[in-house]
């Protein structure tokens, strides 16, 4: 792919300084640019790199200030991160798709395949099973018995969709990602712990990404359900009957426990955990290993928290100033008690 950074700032509505007509064929970091690349700056620690780099083009936020001269030829957005993601998009759609369907896949002669699609070696798909138009199946990818996988969804290898399980379309299931594995739902018994049987199923809505080894659990009953533009990382767990609201977004080893209902547009951090049962309103933001167990604040939404059990991210921030100085505090209240056992003792001797 070349194109000029003229034919660029006309894509993502931006205003170039520089030559219009730089040519461009690769992306780079821009600590890593080379001449031909594109780079983006938009974390302003990053800002000694772009007087340096060797990328010919830099998008920059419209009201970045260069200290120094800058070489590359700039071009100014209202958000970098933004239109950088804009034109991979538009680079990763020009990659030609594969098509066609391996005679090493095993494909139950009831199930539905849509046209287009792609089917590697490998993969196995069960009874009255379906599978959408323009799909791609990686090698050993499994979709059970009566699942269905929509349009334009991407299963990466090792990914499971089991029995009866919906996915939508121009979904995104990386590698070892399992789809309606059992709810973890056991009665205890004077014998032992008797397995409650898990009859749901999981809805994947539309545009939702789920990580490598991350497992959404099947509901016991009814459905568990992930709504649409849901971005997971990997190594997440959804526990079943949880649903979790349009455009929510968690990191690695996030956890949601049981019926726990997670609103839109919330943000966890990675290793946060959201206790069963409870339910958080829209824009929930969840620092790194945060401990959602309740409350008004979080079931209303709109607040951002941090720590365990979870409060007010600034209460935190002062809390963990506080808690470093422990030790001190501690040793000042020892030797405050030990001058008061004094002044008891001499005025019991008076």
């Amino acid at each position: 792919m070349e194109i000029t950074a003229q034919q660029i700032a006309a894509y993502i509505n931006g205003t170039v300084e520089g030559d219009t007509n730089t040519v461009i064929n690769n992306f780079a970091k821009i600590e890593e640019g080379v001449p031909g690349a594109i780079s983006f700056l938009a974390n302003p620690q990053y800002e000694h790199y772009i007087y340096e780099t060797k990328s010919s083009v830099v998008l920059v936020n419209e009201d970045f200030q260069p200290t120094q001269p800058v070489a590359a030829t700039l071009i100014r957005v209202r958000n970098a991160y933004e239109a950088v993601s804009k034109l991979l998009q538009l680079y990763d759609s020009m990659k030609p798709k594969r098509t066609g369907i391996s005679s090493l896949a095993f494909i139950a002669e009831t199930a539905k395949i849509g046209k287009d699609v792609y089917i590697a070696p490998f993969v196995a798909i069960g009874d009255n099973a379906e599978v959408g138009d323009g799909a791609e199946l990686h090698p050993h990818a499994t979709i059970g018995a009566r699942a269905k996988v929509g349009a334009n969804t991407i299963m990466y290898s090792n990914s499971v969709v089991y029995h009866d399980c919906v996915v939508g379309n121009r979904c995104i299931l990386h590698a070892g990602c399992v789809i309606g594995a059992d709810g973890f739902g056991f009665a205890p018994t004077a014998e032992g712990y008797e397995k409650i049987p898990q009859i749901g199923i999981v809805t994947i809505e539309d545009d939702v990404e789920i990580g490598a080894n991350t497992c959404i659990d099947r509901s016991t009953m009814g459905s568990t359900v992930v709504h649409k533009g849901v971005k997971l990382d990997n190594l997440v767990q959804i526990a079943h009957n949880v649903e979790v609201g349009a455009n929510t977004v968690m990191s690695a080893q996030a956890g949601v426990a049981g019926s726990a209902k997670v609103g839109e547009w919330c943000m966890l951090g990675g290793q946060v955990g959201v206790a069963g049962h409870i339910t958080l309103g829209d824009r929930v933001y969840a620092g790194a290993q945060s401990g959602l167990s309740g409350g008004r604040k979080l079931k209303n939404g709109n607040c951002t928290v941090m720590g365990y059990p979870a409060i007010e991210h600034q209460n935190f921030a002062r809390s963990a100033a506080a808690y470093k100085n422990l030790p001190n505090l501690v040793k000042q209240v020892n030797e405050l008690q030990n001058e008061i056992d004094e002044l008891k003792r001499i005025c019991k001797n008076k």
